[in-house]
């Protein structure tokens, strides 16, 4: 399995060398593709410190903060031009537990687009509060009623996607950020015929550095899906 990690950072200089190493540890033989945006604190120099140690670790520098769906785009389109078959992504400050990358990628042997989920049997929010868990999941059940999704965690950014999948999905055209590129990722996956599984991953806020969340994210993916559900039976008229 030709395996490339996507790792996108912007100010994960506490995080980033740990990261790197663990990556390195669970999944021995994947390669590791830290895409930063310009970080101003040194994430980039450290990633590429760690690389000359530890090899199979590349670094893509972008020039201004382009956001997670930037990112994971130009991550993609790095890879396949490598010929790269499964593509993980997975957040870098370890609210996505790097040890659960094994089992995922042997979903990923059998289905197309991998899931790592916090609301199926035996997935974990450990320290969320009760009314941020409701939010959460009443916005994953909303997605994926207006868009016919069968997915529990669709928000959720600790995946595995085969190189078919990403064909298939016509990635490049995917135009959200954060929540909503999930949302749109997994949309399209269910659209254009990908199979898709979940698996139980536990989720923990992170312990270091400063959460890229915000309320126009949220915002954002609200108002996608909703246009997205409003699209869907005038795309059906019109084929």
């Amino acid at each position: 399995m030709r395996t490339l990690v996507i790792l996108p950072t912007y100010n994960e200089i506490l995080n980033i060398e740990l990261m790197l190493r663990t990556l390195r540890e669970v999944v021995p033989n994947a390669d590791v593709l830290v895409v930063d945006d310009a970080s101003p604190d040194g994430t980039a120099l450290k990633a590429q410190e760690v690389s000359e140690e530890l090899g199979q670790i590349h670094l893509l520098s972008r020039s201004v903060k382009s956001g997670l769906g930037g990112a994971y785009r130009a991550g993609f389109t790095w890879g396949l031009e490598r010929d790269f078959e499964y593509f993980v992504e997975i957040d870098c400050d370890f609210s996505h537990d790097p040890r659960a990358l094994p089992a995922m990628l042997v979903a990923a042997t059998t289905h197309e687009v991998v899931i790592g989920s916090r609301y199926i049997k035996d997935g974990t929010i450990p320290k969320w509060s009760l009314s941020r868990r409701l939010l959460s999941r009443g916005g994953n059940q909303y997605a994926s009623i207006m868009l016919g999704l069968r997915v529990a965690d669709s928000t959720s950014g600790f995946r595995v996607y085969s190189k078919s999948a990403l064909e298939k999905i016509h990635f490049q055209s995917v135009t959200a950020d954060g929540y909503g590129f999930q949302i749109e990722m997994t949309h399209r996956a269910r659209r254009d015929g990908a199979s898709i599984i979940e698996v139980p991953i536990s989720f923990t806020d992170r312990a270091h550095g400063e959460s890229k969340m915000s309320r126009a994210i949220v915002l954002e993916a609200l108002w996608l899906v909703t246009k997205w559900a409003v699209e869907r039976p005038l795309l059906r008229l019109n084929r």
